[in-house]
């Protein structure tokens, strides 16, 4: 189970992008900016897709892998 402080600190990393930041498990696409979206979908394991768009994707893909990595969560952020 993912700690609640992953969920939060993932959240208020992606609110401080413009960017459309969207985790994508199975066929779920949840909100990152979304603490709700979050605490039902990142239950540990399995292959995250993390899908950015916006003015500054670059800068939120650089965040938003640093945070995942710091909480040894596995994510795939998808170049689009």
């Amino acid at each position: 189970m993912t700690n609640n402080a992953a969920i939060v600190e993932i959240s208020q990393t992606a609110n401080q992008f413009r960017s459309s930041i969207v985790l994508q498990y199975d066929n779920k696409y949840i909100d990152v900016k979304s603490i709700l979206g979050l605490f039902t979908t990142l239950v540990g394991g399995g292959q995250y897709e993390l899908h950015v768009h916006g003015s500054d994707a670059d800068e939120a893909k650089k965040a938003m892998g640093a945070v995942f990595e710091k909480h040894s969560l596995d994510v795939k952020i998808v170049a689009e």
